[in-house]
């Protein structure tokens, strides 16, 4: 059985298409969740609604706890790193980690980030190797393959790969780096361009992203099914 880890980061709690001033991201993460639930109805999803529900910001009593071996962590230490050990628990499960983000002001949302601080943890997503100084650091989810979907909606135009305004997108690129550091790197990207714009351009834009989700989520399925197949010592190499 395959497990699904489903955020959603838009500060819209509707979908566009069916509710005013609705969010394309979450038109765009729901319609791949239902494709995927057609035709594997036995696997499991976990949601988060962190746009509605934001994790919390990183503060001194989590910094401290954090960086303190768990043998010598404190009760309180402990309690200020409880949720944080929850959404960490929730990424390791995960298969596929699919998720739904506007593009606010250059960047990613806030509880997009603050999701990112909590789930970026020493000696549980990444370890440190000082034998491998300049660059110590172990990503910890690299035991096994796991696949990022990333949906983005963006309010203008061309700041897609090799766009005229990809210079000035630092959702996705910063987005890529945290996954990959502690070792997601099967990453796939589908984008909505244009609602500023509105009209035939928008139009257009959704229709072509969400076939492409139909299409990602067939390849995807495709190709964990053929993964499961393999011998033990061999799924490690595959990817998409």
């Amino acid at each position: 059985m395959t497990h699904l880890l489903h955020l959603d980061a838009s500060a819209r709690p509707g979908l566009a298409g069916k509710d005013q001033h609705g969010s394309h991201s979450r038109h765009l993460s729901h319609r791949f969740v239902s494709q995927w639930r057609a035709y594997r109805a036995q696997d499991s999803i976990v949601y988060r609604d962190i746009g509605q529900n934001p994790p919390p910001y990183l503060n001194h009593d989590w910094i401290a706890s954090a960086f303190t071996p768990p043998e010598r962590q404190e009760p309180w230490m402990k309690d200020a790193l409880a949720e944080s050990d929850q959404l960490v628990d929730e990424l390791i499960a995960a298969d596929v980690l699919v998720i739904g983000t506007p593009f606010y002001n250059f960047g990613m949302p806030a509880p997009l980030k603050a999701w990112i601080d909590q789930i970026v943890r020493l000696a549980r997503t990444v370890g440190i190797d000082e034998t491998k100084l300049p660059e110590p650091y172990v990503p910890l989810l690299a035991d096994r393959p796991r696949h990022a979907v990333i949906l983005t909606a963006r309010g203008g135009i061309g700041f897609g790969p090799g766009g005229e305004m990809a210079h000035m997108n630092h959702l996705e690129p910063n987005l890529i780096t945290a996954l990959n550091f502690i070792g997601i790197t099967r990453i796939h990207q589908i984008a909505i361009e244009g609602q500023e714009t509105g009209g035939e351009v928008l139009a257009a834009s959704v229709e072509q992203a969400l076939h492409q989700v139909d299409v990602l989520v067939a390849q995807l399925q495709m190709t964990l099914e053929a993964a499961t197949a393999l011998p033990s010592n061999q799924r490690q190499t595959e990817a998409v």
